[in-house]
C-alpha cells in the first residue's frame, strides 16, 4: 500500500504541479518560498545537531512555542526547525518564533521532494504535532535514521477510522514515531490501536500555551479610540460564523446603543466578504488593514491583519472565539484566557475539547450555539462587569496551571534528544 501511495504521487507530479499554481494564485502559497514546497532549501543549514518540528498551521504551530522556548533554554546547541503548510502560520513563525529558528514550508508529500528536504536538513529528532501525517515524509524520514516523536496526539472519530481502515499504509507510518505523547487519555487507546508503541499522556501541549505578543502602543491607541462604548471581539471567525456574530451584533444594539462589534476573521484575506455582509446590513465598517481605527459611526471593526490577536485580546474584555460554530476543530482557548479576556465558546471544539472543558468548568467560559443565544451572552457580561471579570481572572488561573504540562512534555521527549557535542 505504501508503495502505491509513492508511485502515485511520483506519477502525479505534472497534476501537482498545476495544484500548486493555484494555489499560489489563490494567495494559499508564498511565491518567494513556493520551491520550499518541492523540498528545495531556502537557507543554509547550520552546524550542530537539529531537532525538526512540524505542525499543520497557526493553532498547532502557536502551540509549539512555549517548547520551543523552554528547549532553547535547556538546549542551546540544538538548532529547531520549524516546518508548516500554510501562508498564515509562516507568517506567524516569522514574528514569534525565538531567535536562531528556522522555518521551512513542509515538502509535498511526493519521495523526491522529500528526500530533498531530508538530504539538506538532515534532522536527528522530529517533533510532530497532533495528526498532520504524510506517510512519505514521516517513513522516509525513519528511514533515513531520524527518531520520531508525536506530541498532543489527537484524533477525530472520522480520522481514526480512516487509518484503521488504511490497514497496510497506516502501519509503517504509525510504528515510525518511537513516542507518541496522547493530548489526552482517552486519545491513547486510539494510538495503539494503529500500532503506536510507546503512548502515553502527560499533559496537552495547548493548554501549555504562552500569552500571544501584545503591542502595548497600539493597544492603547485602539482603547482610547473605542472610549467609553459597549465593545466586543469575535476572533477567528471562519464563513458561515460571521453572519452570526453580525446578527448578535444586530440584537445587541437594541439593548446597548453604540455597541462595537470587533471581527478577526481567521484568514484576513476574507476582509472584502466580511465586510460585504456587514454593508449588506446596513451597517458602517472601520478596516485596520486600511489603517483605521473605530470612530462614533462605526458598527464593525474589521481587524483584517495578522499576527494582533494578542493586542486585540487585551483591548476586549468580552471574546467570541469562533471556528467552534462550524466544523473547523475549534481554536485553542488558553491563548485569549492567558490574555485575560472572558471567553464565550460554540459547541464545537473537537480539537481543543480538553482545554475548553477545563475554562468552562473553571468559570472562565460561557457556552453559545447560535446568534440569540451569543447577544444574550455578551449583553449579560456588558451589563455585569464584574461577572466578565470574574471569569477573565478564572482564566489566567488555568491558563497558568497548564504550564506543569509543558514540564512533563519535556521530560519525556528529552530521553530522544540528540546527545550535546562534546
Amino acid at each position: 500500500m505504501l508503495s502505491l501511495y509513492r508511485g502515485l504521487a511520483t506519477a502525479l507530479g505534472p497534476a501537482i504541479e498545476v495544484y500548486l499554481r493555484r494555489r499560489l494564485k489563490r494567495g494559499k502559497e508564498d511565491a518567494a518560498r513556493a520551491a520550499e514546497r518541492r523540498g528545495v532549501p531556502g537557507r543554509p543549514r547550520p552546524g550542530g545537531p537539529l531537532v525538526w518540528f512540524h505542525a499543520a498551521s497557526v493553532g498547532e504551530s502557536v502551540a509549539l512555542l512555549p517548547l520551543l522556548e523552554h528547549l532553547r533554554d535547556a538546549r542551546p546547541d540544538l538548532v529547531q526547525l520549524v516546518t508548516t503548510g500554510t501562508v498564515t502560520s509562516a507568517a506567524t513563525m516569522a514574528r514569534r518564533l525565538p531567535p536562531g529558528a528556522i522555518h521551512q514550508f513542509v515538502p509535498v508529500d511526493r519521495p523526491a521532494w522529500v528526500r530533498r528536504f531530508l538530504a539538506h536538513w538532515r534532522p536527528d529528532l522530529g517533533v510532530w504535532v497532533e495528526s498532520d501525517l504524510w506517510p512519505t515524509l514521516v517513513t522516509e524520514a525513519r528511514a533515513a535514521g531520524v527518531r520520531l516523536a508525536l506530541v498532543d496526539a489527537r484524533m477525530s472519530d472520522a480520522a481514526f477510522r480512516r487509518w484503521h481502515r488504511a490497514g497496510r499504509l497506516a502501519r509503517p507510518l504509525f510504528t515510525a514515531f518511537e513516542r507518541v505523547l496522547a493530548s489526552s487519555a482517552a486519545q491513547v487507546e486510539r494510538f495503539r490501536a494503529l500500532g503506536c508503541a510507546d503512548v502515553c499522556f502527560v499533559g496537552n501541549l495547548k493548554a501549555a500555551g504562552s500569552p500571544p505578543p501584545v503591542d502595548a502602543a497600539a493597544a492603547a491607541a485602539l482603547a482610547a479610540a473605542i472610549g467609553g462604548r459597549p465593545a466586543w471581539l469575535a476572533a477567528n471567525t471562519h464563513p458561515g460564523e460571521d453572519a452570526v456574530v453580525l446578527d448578535a451584533h444586530a440584537l445587541l444594539a437594541l439593548s446597548h446603543p453604540g455597541i462595537l462589534t470587533i471581527v478577526a476573521p481567521r484568514h484576513p484575506s476574507r476582509g472584502d466578504e466580511v465586510a460585504a455582509l456587514a454593508a449588506a446590513r446596513g451597517l458602517r465598517v472601520a478596516r485596520r488593514s486600511a489603517g483605521a481605527l473605530p470612530e462614533a459611526g462605526t458598527a464593525v471593526y474589521l481587524a483584517d491583519t495578522l499576527g494582533e490577536m494578542g493586542t486585540l485580546y487585551a483591548v476586549a474584555g468580552i471574546t467570541f472565539l469562533a471556528g467552534s460554530l462550524v466544523p473547523v476543530g475549534g481554536h485553542n482557548p488558553v491563548e485569549p484566557a492567558h490574555a485575560g479576556t472572558a471567553l464565550l465558546l460554540g459547541p464545537l471544539m473537537p480539537n481543543n475539547r480538553d482545554a475548553a472543558d477545563a475554562l468552562t468548568a473553571a468559570g472562565a467560559a460561557r457556552r453559545v450555539s447560535d446568534a440569540a443565544t451569543l447577544a444574550t451572552a455578551v449583553g449579560e457580561l456588558l451589563d455585569d462587569p464584574a461577572a466578565a471579570l470574574t471569569m477573565a481572572e478564572a482564566g489566567r488561573r488555568v491558563a497558568a496551571d497548564g504550564g506543569d504540562g509543558l514540564e512533563r512534555i519535556m521530560a519525556a521527549l528529552r530521553p530522544l534528544l540528540p546527545e550535546p557535542l562534546s
